[in-house]
């Protein structure tokens, strides 16, 4: 039997602008840990070969340390690596290959496939046909040739490329570097090793995306895991392919949204909140109307999780603030404040949601007045000095 790992989009040097740096700098350095654990992972489950199906990195501009960072990270596994440059690390006449070449680091048991053919696994009996992007978009088919490639006589054929399945993925993503959907059959190959899709795709038997090793993004779509993939003897039956996904990541990037309406809808927003832990990033979209008691016991949660979890991103922007006939007696506003209360409340027409809007924000800044003056009087009382005797 002849056993490879497949994976790719490893986007090593990816920053994430978008989060905080307290949060973007350990996804980052989770994307090193993803490579560490897939050659963990390869001498642990004694592959054959890994198979690295392009956008190694994320960017032709990584540093020096980050490229010899990743080649570090592949020590743990001493078998074949085959690599092809995917659409964000094509191989340019000057790339980051080129810079990795230059600057010694690649290992002798890296097969870096930077410009199309095949890459010949004597041991394993294997022949990889590579389809490297030589620039970010192509619009003709880099797969085609498989077809008639020549390969020894009783050895496995296996496809490594990077693009899109054509007219299976979502709409707009094979607009470039197509992928006919049918390769595998017609070039004769037992396995076909795709990268670009982010999460892990079966398109048929013989043909998959591994997906990212490490999730980079907010989509249900299998993110996280890499393949093991176990050929069967080449002419006897009863050995067919087996594909394995296994979990690769480090975080569990998840979106939830709550509509609170009654109060139950908050126990179990809160229940969810709780069961988060430290490998949680987590995009959370609020909608509805809580009471001031609520309200507090949201952000409160909020506040509690933010501590807990990785990474958590709300959007409270559709959460308003209903303050019940309680909740405004309790604000004990009276004169200027009372009457704007009470015009904030009455107001109907078009004017009606910017009234709800300013009734909330007043509410709840009045609400948080006497936690506020009671903080007051305790740094006070602590700053005062203290009498002497006579």
């Amino acid at each position: 039997m002849t056993r490879l790992l497949h994976t790719a989009d490893w986007q090593i040097g990816r920053q994430y602008g978008s989060f905080d740096p307290d949060d973007a700098v350990p996804l980052a350095e989770a994307r090193y840990a993803a490579v560490e654990r897939i050659a963990a992972m390869a001498q642990a489950e004694q592959v054959d070969a890994v198979l690295v199906a392009g956008d190694v990195f994320d960017a032709q501009t990584v540093s020096a340390r980050s490229i010899r960072r990743l080649f570090n990270a592949l020590q743990a596994f001493a078998g074949p690596w085959v690599m092809i440059p995917g659409n964000h690390d094509a191989a340019l006449a000057e790339s980051v290959w080129t810079h990795a070449q230059r600057l010694a680091v690649v290992p002798p048991n890296v097969h870096l496939a930077l410009t199309a053919g095949v890459i010949a696994l004597p041991q394993a009996r294997l022949a990889c046909l590579c389809a490297p992007l030589t620039q970010r978009h192509t619009h003709g088919d880099l797969t085609a040739w498989f077809d008639t490639a020549a390969t020894p006589e009783g050895w496995h054929r296996v496809g490594l490329a990077h693009g899109a399945v054509q007219g299976l993925l979502a709409e707009g993503i094979d607009a470039a570097n197509p992928i006919a959907p049918d390769r595998a059959e017609r070039a004769n190959l037992s396995y076909l090793a795709l990268g670009d899709w982010h999460g892990t795709r079966r398109i048929d038997a013989r043909t998959w995306y591994s997906g990212t090793p490490e999730p980079d993004r907010f989509r249900n779509n299998e993110a996280g895991q890499a393949l093991l993939v176990q050929l069967g003897q080449l002419g006897e039956p009863g050995t067919a392919l087996q594909v394995q996904p296994l979990r690769t990541a480090q975080f569990a990037w998840q979106q939830h949204s709550a509509t609170l309406q009654v109060p139950s809808d908050l126990d179990a927003l809160l229940a969810q909140l709780a069961a988060l832990g430290a490998a949680d990033v987590l995009e959370l979209t609020v909608a509805g109307a809580l009471d001031v008691a609520a309200h507090t016991r949201l952000l409160q949660a909020l506040g509690e999780t933010e501590a807990r979890v990785r990474c958590l991103r709300r959007d409270l922007g559709a959460l308003s603030l209903a303050p019940t006939e309680a909740d405004l007696a309790a604000l004990q506003a009276d004169g200027y404040l009372g009457e704007l209360i009470t015009e904030l409340r009455t107001t109907t027409g078009e004017d009606a949601r910017r009234a709800q809007d300013a009734l909330a924000m007043l509410t709840g800044l009045l609400a948080a007045r006497p936690a506020a003056e009671a903080a007051a009087t305790r740094t006070a009382g602590a700053a005062a000095p203290t009498g002497s005797a006579a």
